[in-house]
C-alpha cells in the first residue's frame, strides 16, 4: 500500500507539472466517455432493462397475421379475448387494453384526458398492485353494473391532493359519474403509455361478432411455456372461435378463412420498445468510434510525451530502473487520466440526460427508465480503466532500455526509437481520420435522408399556417349521433367566423396523428373472387372546407359538401393512389361505387384528392376513403358520427396566444362543458412523424462533430511535433537554398499523407457500416457517391487547414538560429 501512495503521489506530480497536457487528455477522454456512457445508458434503459413487471419473460403481446389481406400484423379482437380465457391452455392470464380519451368534468375547467380501457384481468396480469383501493374485478368489467374507475397517482395527487378517502368518491367522466375504486402507485408506467385513469371495457360477450380487431392483447405464459408453444395453442384456438361467433353481416366463414388467421405473438418488450433498436445499437457503435478516436489521439498525446522524457527515464534506467517499473509508472498515469476523464464524462452524461429527458423526443419509448443506474456506472468505470490500458499500452510496448542508455549519448537522439515513435504517431492519426471520416459519411447520409423527407409532399402545405385540436362530445352531452353531429357543425362555424381564419374543416383523424381506421372496400366494378376479403383501406369521416384547409388539392370531381351531410348522401371521396389501383386515370373513378360488406349498400366516388402520407414521410402514401362526417347505414348501425373529430383552422395568425384564446371561447361558446385536447399544429405533428430521422441525425452529427474536431487536433499535433523535431533540417534545408513556400509544401505534404491513407482506410470501413443505416435511411442509398465524396473532401480539406499553421511555422524557420 505504501509503495502504492507513493506511485500515485508521484504520478500526480508529474501530471501536475504538465497541466496542458493532463487538461487535454482529461477532455479528451471525458468527451468520449461521456458520449459512450450517456448513449449506453439509452441503449440500457430501452432495450436491455427488463420491464418493470413480475417476470416480465413470461409476458406477450397477443398479435396475428392474416397473409391472405397482406397483413402482417393485427391486433386483438373481443372474440379471440373470450376465446382465449375460455379454452387456453398456455396462457396463465390473458387481457386486452387500448388508449382512450375521455372528458372529466366537476373538478374544475372540462378535461380531455389520456385513458386506458382494460380487461378485468390486465392490471393482475402485469403484477401490479394498487396503492388504495382495488383493481377491476369481473362485475366491474360486465355490463348492465356500476361504472367504475381508477386513478393514476399523477391524477390523484393534482385533483385529491393524495388522500387516501378518495377510494369510493365519484368522478364524472364522459357525463356520467363512476366510483372511484382504486389508486395505483406512482412507479406504475403502463408500457409506453401514461394514462391518467383507468376503465373496464365491459364488453357484452352475447353482442360480440368474429372481427373488430382493434384492441391491444396482452398474456402471461404459464410457467416453463415457450413462445413456440403459445403461438401453436393460439392457432388451435383461431377455429374455435369461428365456430363460435357470429360473422360481421356480410361476410361468410370462407372469407375468414381465406384470409389465413394465424398467430403472431411476440415478448411484450417488443410493443414497447417498437423498431427503436436499430437506431440506438447504430447510435452506440457511433460513440465507440468516438471513444476509439479519443483513445488514438490521448495515445499520440502519450507517444509526445514519452519522447519528450526520453532523458529523464534514460537517467532513472541508468541509476537502476527495470523496464517493468518504468512501464508500471507509465500505466499509473494512464489509468489516472482515465479516472480522471471518466469522471468528467460522467458529469458531462449526467447533463446530457438531463437534457435529453427535457426535450422530450417523441419516437423514444422508456424515457423515464433512462437513468445512470448502477450497470451504467460500472460500464463507465470499466471504459475509464479500459481505454487507459489501450492508449496507455503503446508507450509502454515501446520502452526499450537499449533506446534510452543510447539516448544519453548525443548521437543516439532522434535514432531508431523516435523513428519508430514518429510512425506509431503517423498510424493514429491515420486511424482518428478514418474513424471521422466514417461518421461523417453516416451523418451526410441522415442529412441527405432529413432532406429527401423534407421534399416529400405530406397531403398538405404549409403547415405551420394549421392548428389543430380536438373536442370531443360525449353522450352526456349529446346522445344520438344526430346531436353529436349538430355540436360539431356549430364548434366548426363559431371557429371559422373568428378573426384570421381563412378556412376551416373537421375530420376524424389528421394526417399522421395515429389515430386510424382501417377496413376492407369492395369495388363494384373490380369484384373480388367469392369468400375472398379485400385488402384493408384506411378511412376518414370530414366535413366541407377539410381539403382546403389541409391545401390537399382536388384531383378530380367534387369535395364532401354539406348537403352531403345533412342529406346522408352516399358519397364518397378518394385518394388518387386508391384510384390509380383501378383505373388508367383518376378522374376515371367518378361515378363508381364501393361498399364496407357485400351486405351494405353503394357508395358513390364523387372526388378524388391528392395522396396523403398517413403513416410517416417515411412510409409509402397510404390509400384512403373520405366519407361524410354523418353516414346512414354504416357499420350496421342507422347513424353514425365520430364524437371526437380534430378541427382543422388556417390562419396566419397560428401560433400566436390571442388565437389560442379566442379558439378557447369559441368551442366553450358552442359547449362551455367541452376540453380542448391535442391543440397544436401541423406542423408539430409533422416533426413528430419524423422525430426519429431528426434525433438520429443530430446525434450523430455530434459524433461526427467531435470525431472531426479530435481528429483535425490529431493531424496538428503530429505535424506540428514534427515541425518542432526537424527544425534543424529544416534549418539546413534553407541555408541550402531552400524557399519558404518549399518548406510549406513539405510540411503541408506530410499532413495530406496522413489524412489520404485515413481517408482510404475511412472509405473502407464505411462501405461496411452504412449497411447498417438502410433501414434509417430515405431517398438514398447507403453507398451515395456524392456523400462519400463530400466527406473524403471534407476530411482533406481538415487536414490541409490542421495542417496549415505548422507550416506557417516551419516557413518562419530561422536557419541561423537553429544551426548555432
Amino acid at each position: 500500500m505504501d509503495l502504492l501512495a507513493r506511485q500515485l503521489r508521484y504520478t500526480l506530480r508529474s501530471l501536475g507539472r504538465a497541466p496542458s497536457f493532463t487538461v487535454t487528455a482529461v477532455l479528451t477522454l471525458a468527451l468520449g466517455i461521456g458520449a459512450a456512457t450517456a448513449v449506453f445508458s439509452v441503449v440500457h434503459g430501452v432495450l436491455l432493462k427488463p420491464l418493470a413487471f413480475a417476470e416480465p419473460e413470461r409476458l406477450v403481446g397477443i398479435w396475428h397475421e392474416a397473409p391472405g389481406l397482406g397483413v402482417e400484423e393485427l391486433n386483438q379482437s373481443p372474440a379471440l379475448y373470450f376465446t382465449y380465457r375460455e379454452n387456453g391452455e398456455t396462457f396463465a392470464e390473458s387481457g386486452m387494453w387500448d388508449n382512450d380519451r375521455v372528458t372529466v368534468t366537476g373538478t374544475g375547467e372540462p378535461e380531455e384526458l389520456p385513458a386506458m380501457l382494460v380487461t378485468h384481468g390486465t392490471l393482475p396480469l402485469l403484477g401490479i398492485e394498487p396503492l388504495y383501493g382495488r383493481l377491476f374485478s369481473a362485475e366491474d368489467d360486465s355490463p348492465g353494473t356500476g361504472e367504475t374507475v381508477i386513478l393514476s397517482h399523477g391524477f390523484w395527487r393534482r385533483h385529491f391532493g393524495g388522500e387516501p378517502a378518495a377510494v369510493g368518491q365519484a368522478l364524472t367522466v364522459n357525463g356520467l359519474p363512476r366510483e372511484i375504486v382504486g389508486v395505483l402507485p406512482a412507479e406504475l408506467q403502463f408500457l409506453d403509455y401514461d394514462p391518467e385513469l383507468y376503465l373496464p371495457f365491459r364488453f357484452d360477450r352475447g353482442e360480440v361478432f368474429f372481427g373488430n380487431f382493434s384492441y391491444q392483447g396482452v398474456a402471461r405464459l404459464r410457467d416453463g411455456v415457450t413462445l413456440e408453444q403459445a403461438n401453436a395453442d393460439v392457432a388451435r384456438m383461431i377455429p374455435i372461435a369461428l365456430d363460435t361467433f357470429p360473422l360481421p353481416p356480410g361476410f361468410t366463414r370462407q372469407m375468414a378463412e381465406e384470409a389465413g388467421l394465424g398467430p403472431n405473438l411476440r415478448l411484450l418488450k417488443e410493443d414497447v420498445v417498437g423498431d427503436v433498436g436499430r437506431a440506438l445499437w447504430i447510435l452506440l457503435a457511433t460513440v465507440g468510434i468516438v471513444l476509439l478516436v479519443a483513445c488514438a489521439n490521448v495515445a499520440n498525446l502519450l507517444l509526445v510525451r514519452a519522447e519528450g522524457r526520453q532523458q529523464q527515464l534514460a537517467v532513472r534506467t541508468a541509476l537502476g530502473a527495470g523496464r517493468g517499473r518504468l512501464g508500471r509508472e507509465l500505466l499509473v498515469e494512464s489509468l489516472a487520466l482515465g479516472i480522471a476523464g471518466g469522471a468528467a464524462g460522467l458529469g458531462l452524461a449526467a447533463a446530457g440526460l438531463r437534457l435529453l429527458r427535457a426535450l422530450e423526443p417523441q419516437g423514444l419509448p422508456r424515457l423515464d427508465e433512462i437513468t445512470l443506474d448502477p450497470t451504467v456506472l460500472l460500464v463507465t468505470l470499466g471504459l475509464s480503466i479500459l481505454a487507459p490500458v489501450v492508449f496507455g499500452s503503446l508507450p509502454v510496448a515501446r520502452l526499450k532500455l537499449a533506446d534510452l542508455v543510447a539516448s544519453l549519448k548525443e548521437e543516439g537522439r532522434g535514432g531508431t526509437a523516435g523513428a519508430r515513435s514518429r510512425r506509431a504517431r503517423d498510424v493514429l492519426v491515420a486511424l482518428q481520420v478514418g474513424l471521422a471520416l466514417v461518421l461523417m459519411i453516416a451523418s451526410g447520409l441522415m442529412v441527405r435522408s432529413f432532406v429527401a423527407l423534407r421534399a416529400v409532399d405530406p397531403g398538405f402545405e404549409a403547415p405551420e399556417e394549421v392548428l389543430t385540436l380536438r373536442a370531443p362530445v360525449p353522450s352526456a352531452e349529446a346522445e344520438e349521433p344526430a346531436e353529436v353531429a349538430l355540436v360539431h357543425e356549430r364548434i366548426l362555424a363559431e371557429l371559422a367566423r373568428l378573426p384570421g381564419i381563412t378556412s376551416a374543416g373537421m375530420s376524424s383523424s389528421v394526417t399522421m396523428d395515429r389515430n386510424d381506421s382501417n377496413d376492407p372496400i369492395f369495388v363494384e366494378d373490380f369484384p373480388v373472387p367469392e369468400g375472398q376479403i379485400p385488402p384493408l383501406r384506411r378511412f376518414k369521416w370530414i366535413s366541407p372546407g377539410y381539403f382546403e384547409t389541409l391545401g390537399n388539392p382536388l384531383v378530380a370531381g367534387r369535395g364532401i359538401s354539406w348537403a352531403d351531410v345533412h342529406e346522408r348522401r352516399k358519397v364518397a371521396v378518394v385518394t388518387r393512389n386508391f384510384a390509380l389501383e383501378f383505373w388508367d386515370d383518376p378522374g376515371e373513378a367518378l361515378g363508381r361505387r364501393i361498399r364496407m360488406t357485400p351486405a351494405s349498400p353503394w357508395w358513390e366516388i364523387v372526388g378524388v384528392v391528392g395522396d396523403a402520407r398517413d403513416d410517416g414521410v417515411d412510409q409509402p402514401a397510404t390509400a384512403i376513403v373520405y366519407w361524410p362526417m354523418a353516414v346512414s347505414d354504416f357499420w350496421g348501425e342507422e347513424l353514425f358520427v365520430p364524437r371526437s373529430m380534430a378541427y382543422v383552422l388556417r390562419s396566419p395568425r397560428v401560433g400566436t396566444e390571442s388565437l389560442l384564446e379566442e379558439v378557447r371561447a369559441a368551442v366553450w361558446a358552442a359547449n362551455p362543458r367541452l376540453p380542448l385536447a391535442q391543440v397544436r399544429t401541423l406542423e408539430e405533428i409533422l416533426q413528430g412523424a419524423m422525430a426519429r430521422t431528426s434525433f438520429t441525425l443530430v446525434m450523430l452529427g455530434i459524433a461526427a462533430a467531435t470525431a472531426l474536431l479530435l481528429g483535425g487536433v490529431g493531424i496538428y499535433g503530429v505535424t506540428a511535433y514534427s515541425v518542432a523535431q526537424r527544425s534543424r533540417e529544416i534549418g539546413v534545408r534553407m541555408a541550402l537554398g531552400a524557399r519558404r513556400s518549399d518548406v510549406s509544401r513539405l510540411v503541408l505534404r506530410q499532413g495530406l499523407a496522413l489524412a489520404g491513407v485515413g481517408v482510404a482506410v475511412g472509405l473502407a470501413v464505411a462501405v461496411a457500416f452504412t449497411r447498417f443505416l438502410s433501414a434509417l435511411l430515405y431517398g438514398v442509398a447507403p453507398l451515395d457517391l456524392p456523400t462519400f465524396t463530400a466527406a473524403a473532401l471534407g476530411a482533406a480539406l481538415l487536414a490541409l487547414a490542421a495542417s496549415w499553421f505548422p507550416a506557417r511555422r516551419a516557413a518562419r524557420v530561422d536557419p541561423v538560429e537553429t544551426l548555432y
